[in-house]
């Protein structure tokens, strides 16, 4: 399908879904409350505002390259972050009421129906949805923009020589640098990661969302990154939306190490271990001779000494501890950002956030680092992690 056709094709069914998306809450929260008519009417508007928002919204920033857009995008961000909390919410009332309606009608006698009580039910639900709703995305949105930990947490190593117990790795992983996430926050991110005066800085994928030309100044204050051993970075998804190749040479340019399916020795002599990385799982979409490939990753290496991969999806630790990886580093699933997309993810990927054990194999899931989408993080908080090797 060609590019343009392409782009048309997934533009018409995110419109749909967003239609049929803004249609439920303004049945629920507007038609079925039997509002005034005043009400009723403004509240309408105010839904096909809203949704006529998102279309008007990434048409300008589309041909204007997103340039002075970042407060609307925000904004509009941040009113598909509460249209996703609306849903959800809505989604579990009416599950709820289905299911004590179908227990009244076939396990109780049931009274009468009573279209009174009935109407002022669902006008306290409503509200109700509404208050939670607010709190909720507020609580969201100061997590989003505001609130970044360092997380730490202390790995054991079978493999890991004695002498480099307590060797540091910071994690970095699903910036999305863009149209919201620019170089205020990566001179913050550069800040924090520093002050932990890490052994070693890994970089796991979607670092950019837009080209070399259009972020460039952006990711520029990676460059003062500091580590012992260095600083390593693989590809992500959005990379390959991004011009993976391009980004690839930038930030090699930019003094960090892109491993592309390779691994190096982190430390000396017998007192090392080894680190990998490979391109993201969906990679081979893209051809040009990218897709994870983990047996060449490490092909050539001493299968004795301790293995530590960096792969942005969780879904890659599979293979990792069939080929003896030690500690996987991953991110990709933002948490799932915004309760419960956790839930979904879950669906996709084998890890969601955490230090898992697989086999063998350890693998641990960032948070990530910034977001994706809208500006907004519910039961997930973005977070540096510091992850501490020991010998065990």
């Amino acid at each position: 399908m060609p590019r343009a056709l392409s782009f048309v094709a997934f533009f018409a069914v995110a419109l749909t879904v967003a239609g049929s998306l803004h249609y439920y809450v303004w049945a629920r929260l507007v038609r079925d409350l039997a509002l005034p008519v005043v009400w009723h009417r403004v509240l309408s508007g105010l839904v096909v505002a809203l949704f006529l928002s998102i279309p008007l919204t990434f048409s300008l920033a589309r041909s204007s390259r997103g340039e002075g857009m970042r407060p609307v995008l925000l904004a509009t961000f941040g009113w598909m972050g509460i249209l996703f909390i609306v849903v959800m919410l809505l989604t579990v009332v009416d599950l709820s009421r289905l299911t004590l309606d179908l227990v009244g009608r076939f396990f109780v006698d049931a009274a009468p129906d009573d279209p009174e009580r009935r109407l002022a039910v669902t006008r306290v639900l409503g509200a109700g949805v509404a208050l939670v709703a607010g709190g909720a995305s507020t609580l969201a949105a100061r997590s989003g923009l505001t609130e970044l930990i360092v997380k730490r947490i202390s790995v054991p190593l079978a493999r890991l020589p004695a002498e480099l117990s307590g060797t540091t790795i910071v994690q970095l992983t699903d910036v999305h640098v863009g149209s919201t996430i620019q170089r205020g926050f990566i001179e913050r991110v550069v800040r924090e990661t520093n002050a932990l005066k890490p052994d070693v800085i890994a970089i796991t994928g979607d670092l950019v969302d837009g080209s070399v030309e259009q972020l460039a100044a952006h990711v520029a204050p990676l460059a003062a990154l500091r580590a012992k051993h260095g600083v390593f970075f693989v590809t992500g998804n959005h990379e390959y939306y991004s011009g993976a190749e391009a980004w690839c040479a930038e930030l090699e340019r930019l003094g960090i190490r892109v491993l592309r399916n390779e691994h190096v020795r982190i430390g000396e002599g017998d007192q090392s271990f080894d680190l990998a990385g490979v391109d993201d799982y969906s990679a081979h979409r893209f051809g040009r001779g990218h897709g994870a490939d983990l047996a060449r990753a490490l092909r050539g290496r001493d299968e004795s000494r301790e293995l530590v991969l960096l792969a942005h999806q969780p879904r890659q630790i599979f293979e990792a501890d069939r080929l003896g990886v030690g500690l996987q580093l991953s991110g990709h699933t933002h948490g799932g950002q915004i309760f419960p997309w956790n839930l979904f993810v879950r669906l996709q990927q084998p890890v969601v956030s955490g230090l898992h054990r697989f086999g063998r194999a350890l693998i641990y899931v960032s948070n990530g680092t910034g977001y994706w989408g809208p500006p907004m993080r519910l039961g997930a908080p973005a977070e540096i992690t510091l992850l501490t090797l020991k010998r065990g």
